[in-house]
């Protein structure tokens, strides 16, 4: 359940509810569809506690704000949801916006658990304050780049736009594909129309295409350019980030989306509990969830067991991130100190490489598991 912003909101922390402020991108220029995802798990894991007799014999009510993919406008929401007397943060899908929300969360001393940023350094300096679900960009995209290579791509381009998260993926890539002997190509979009990125790809002779740009644009336009070019029909086009998991890029592309390998955070096989929450997740949404809507569910269910067993108080519930051991919908999570990562890390959730069938637009088909 979500609550809009009331004058009393500050006064019924203190009775009637235990408050978890969410921080999700429900308008443009957000990635509106991954925030409807995150919103929905999050929402789903709020019922399924209060049905379960909620935090202390209080219910658990989530106050939502969007943040539009924009990070003065979080951090300005971080702000107004400590004043309400919010015991902690979740969700957040856009990293540079999360590394927003995480740096005002450490000022204000505000728990702040990170459902789905990846970005390796979502704060400046190491944070008792701050976890996080979702696998480090560092560690999904390098299980995406063996994936290449096993695939025989040696001669890789990457069509990118300038973002701290575009640019730390490039980096990630280029450094462990270089050095098994592969080549990495920067295409700058904010250079070229998508027409001279075919141009460009034919002369570097390139075998793989790597979208790390927005959604839909110009994301849509490369990919219908690409495969609209005679002399690119061998050509592997791939979006680490994510972009073809939801519908709306089907819906944009048609078969042209299919095909497009893309990492996703699930397990081979869901258990009981997953398999549990994909149905109702699924009728709540009205469409298959995406791992956005597992990680908002996993999220919500570590924050209450974390407040039912250690208070609900955010010196506590920070205090608690080295002793959680919750069973999530994708596995069990715990949080530790990763070589590299500021926040304390859930290490790791299961990693994916899959794809649309060319066959089935709706089937996803796993090509790698790392």
């Amino acid at each position: 359940m979500s609550t809009p912003p009331s004058p009393s909101g500050a006064e019924r922390t203190g009775g009637s509810s235990v408050r978890i402020g969410a921080l999700v991108p429900l308008t443009r220029p957000g990635w509106v569809e991954a925030g409807r995802h995150l919103l929905a798990g999050l929402e789903l894991a709020v019922d399924d506690i209060n049905d379960d007799g909620g935090i202390l014999g209080k219910p658990l009510e989530l106050v939502v704000r969007d943040t539009a993919a924009d990070p003065e406008r979080a951090a300005a929401a971080v702000d107004e949801l400590a004043s309400l007397g919010v015991v902690a943060l979740a969700g957040e899908y856009h990293s540079v916006v999360a590394r927003a929300v995480a740096a005002r969360a450490d000022a204000l001393g505000l728990p702040f658990l990170c459902s789905s940023a990846v970005l390796d350094a979502l704060t400046e300096q190491p944070t008792p304050w701050v976890a996080r679900l979702a696998p480090a960009q560092s560690h999904g995209w390098r299980i995406y780049a063996d994936h290449l290579l096993d695939a025989g791509h040696r001669r890789i381009a990457v069509a990118t736009q300038p973002s701290v998260y575009w640019a730390s993926g490039t980096r990630i890539l280029r450094d462990h594909l270089v050095a098994r002997g592969a080549t990495v190509v920067e295409l700058d979009m904010s250079a070229l129309a998508p027409t001279a990125v075919c141009d460009a790809l034919v002369d570097q002779r390139a075998t793989a295409l790597l979208l790390l740009v927005g959604h839909p644009d110009p994301a849509v336009s490369i990919v219908k350019a690409v495969r609209g070019d005679q002399r690119l029909t061998e050509m592997l086009i791939g979006a680490p980030a994510g972009q073809p998991e939801f519908s709306e890029w089907a819906a944009l592309l048609g078969e042209d989306g299919a095909a497009i390998p893309f990492l996703r955070y699930l397990p081979e096989c869901l258990g009981p509990l997953g398999t549990r929450v994909e149905a109702a997740l699924r009728a709540r949404l009205a469409q298959a969830p995406s791992f956005v809507a597992f990680e908002g569910y996993d999220t919500v269910t570590v924050l209450a067991d974390v407040l039912r067993k250690h208070g609900a108080d955010r010196t506590s519930t920070a205090a608690a991130w080295p002793l959680v051991a919750v069973e999530g919908t994708r596995g069990e999570i715990r949080f530790s100190r990763t070589p590299g990562i500021s926040v304390r890390q859930w290490a790791w959730a299961p990693v994916q490489v899959v794809d649309r069938d060319p066959a089935d637009l709706d089937r996803f088909r796993v090509l790698h598991f790392g």
